[in-house]
């Protein structure tokens, strides 16, 4: 069972993992392993939340595949358990991140104070600029 928060979980038989052989150097340890894990999870068919299930889906994330499944490969470390924990670890916050909620922007207004800040400080750079000029002298 992964839990995403105290109400929502996903049942491990929603979620496929597959252990294929890892890409890259390694030596004859990679050759005869399958130390890297692929995870599949089905967006429509598993019992996630509406809400859930149509914020992932509108999503236009890479891991996402138009179909609906999430794929994710972790080969990251030598270890199938490892790559297994980092593969579920990776869903979870992939889940996460594309169901949070935005805190709405308001719209505030600056104070009286800082308007004079701002205006005193524009007058300091103007007459600061204003003395940089060439020096005349009164005739």
């Amino acid at each position: 069972m992964i839990s995403l928060s105290r109400s929502v979980d996903i049942p491990d038989q929603e979620v496929t993992i597959t252990a294929i052989r890892a890409q890259g150097a390694g030596g004859q340890h990679v050759n005869k392993t399958s130390t890297a894990i692929h995870l599949r999870f089905d967006i429509r068919a598993s019992s996630l939340p509406e809400y859930y299930k149509e914020r992932l889906l509108a999503a236009s994330h890479h891991l996402i595949t138009p179909d609906g499944v999430v794929v994710i490969k972790a080969q990251e470390y030598r270890s199938q358990e490892m790559n297994r924990e980092a593969a579920v670890a990776r869903l979870v916050s992939l889940i996460k991140e594309l169901t949070a909620e935005q805190k709405s922007r308001r719209a505030t207004r600056p104070t009286r104070a800082s308007k004079e800040r701002r205006l005193a400080s524009k007058a300091q750079k103007s007459t600061t600029k204003s003395l940089r000029g060439k020096v005349r002298r009164p005739e």
